[in-house]
């Protein structure tokens, strides 16, 4: 069985091509800036990579471009694009549903109905997903959405203190997100420890960030909520913010509510507060050369951080192991540092020098750390493609 796995924005297709007999990447690529005539086109198979420029008007175009070269008998990854068992995708929200879902009329009005509560994810989504699904109606569409992970969670830990009946009537609770991430984290942590019963905290820091407490395999808490604009300061997105604040902004600014949410969801975030990037290694660098508005940046996100992660501990009883994946996660050895600075009360010792020469899959704890740090790639399309296998078994 063959699943491509897609990964999409608003101008671009990213795929990951899985033989699921063994789980072997067949081949990775996409096309970017669709809808420009001077559209990228990449693949890589075999360790050759190839780039072409073509023009993609739609996600669909992309795709079939995508599939022709997945089928170019110098590759043989495809004999045919009906050999592809599914597409599978990392959605995010929608409206009454969770879980693993055929895509259907349904899943996509119900998508549709969230746009405005994940405003960066699901309007591309969505207008992929309908243009795929009158394209190549011969293919199977799978979408595995983030919250499906934290159905585990609590009421004590799920629940805002509003009215019951927003939450019966109107779902407005915590759902949580980076499902697929802390999903896979869950796994191979508890393969690495040995321990499937291990408590975890997994710690997703990169464009958007939010920590998980896990427990054998299971979901505890998850610091984004009813939105993924919400939990840790993202990239460009908020995180964290008093509602109440909206009115005086209304009054102070004239802006309408939807400007200000606007602001919260592109123009917040690091980028807000370092007032000069999203981007956190451009931030580190300021703060490297002394800028005070960049270290200051770098204190909330980190502040923010810890906050969530001593919460976990003590909902976890404490923990087996800490780690850290995404693209700050895995690369920003400063930040993994202020994190874990003078936890050695806790039991939580890193060991500088492995810290700072850390690549890829690996412990950064010291001997004496009683909980193990562990820096630990994720891999969220070999989640998805498991469990758009699973649901066309079950099917």
């Amino acid at each position: 069985m063959k699943i491509l796995v897609a990964n999409l924005g608003s101008t671009s297709f990213k795929y990951r091509l899985f033989d699921m007999a063994n789980e072997r990447v067949l081949a990775r690529g996409g096309v970017e800036r669709i809808g420009s005539p001077q559209s990228r086109c990449f693949v890589e198979s075999g360790g050759v990579r190839e780039e072409t420029t073509v023009e993609a008007k739609d996600h669909a175009v992309a795709v079939r471009l995508c599939l022709q070269q997945l089928a170019d008998p110098k590759r043989a990854c495809l004999k045919d694009p009906s050999e592809l068992a599914a597409i599978g995708f990392k959605a995010v929200h929608a409206q009454g549903i969770t879980g693993v879902q055929r895509v259907d009329e349904r899943v996509l009005a119900a998508m549709e109905a969230y746009n405005d509560v994940a405003p960066a994810h699901n309007p591309p989504y969505v207008t992929a997903m309908r243009l795929l699904a009158r394209e190549l109606p011969q293919i199977p569409l799978v979408a595995a959405f983030e919250t499906g992970f934290h159905e585990t969670i609590d009421a004590a830990e799920r629940l805002y203190a509003v009215p019951l009946e927003w939450v019966t009537q109107y779902g407005i609770q915590r759902w949580g997100f980076h499902g697929a991430s802390h999903r896979y984290i869950a796994g191979r942590a508890a393969e690495l420890l040995g321990n499937p019963a291990a408590k975890i905290i997994s710690c997703h820091l990169g464009g958007s960030s939010s920590l998980c407490a896990i427990e054998a395999g299971k979901s505890r808490a998850n610091s984004l909520g009813m939105s993924p604009q919400t939990g840790l300061p993202h990239n460009n997105r908020v995180g964290d913010f008093d509602p109440f604040a909206l009115p005086a902004l209304m009054r102070a600014t004239g802006k309408t509510l939807e400007q200000l949410l606007d602001d919260l969801a592109n123009r917040s975030g690091l980028l807000g507060l370092s007032g000069r990037s999203n981007d956190l290694r451009d931030i580190e660098e300021a703060a490297g050369n002394g800028d005070p508005v960049s270290k200051q940046a770098l204190d909330v996100f980190v502040a923010a951080v810890r906050h969530y992660l001593g919460a976990y501990l003590l909902l976890l009883g404490g923990a087996d192991a800490i780690v850290f994946t995404g693209g700050i996660g895995e690369n920003s050895a400063t930040i993994r540092e202020a994190v874990c600075a003078n936890l050695g009360w806790l039991g939580i010792t890193l060991h500088h020098k492995l810290n700072a020469e850390a690549k890829g899959e690996c412990r950064i704890h010291s001997f004496q750390s009683r909980v193990d740090l562990w820096i630990m790639p994720t891999n969220e399309e070999l989640v998805v493609a498991r469990q758009a296998k699973a649901l066309l078994e079950a099917k």
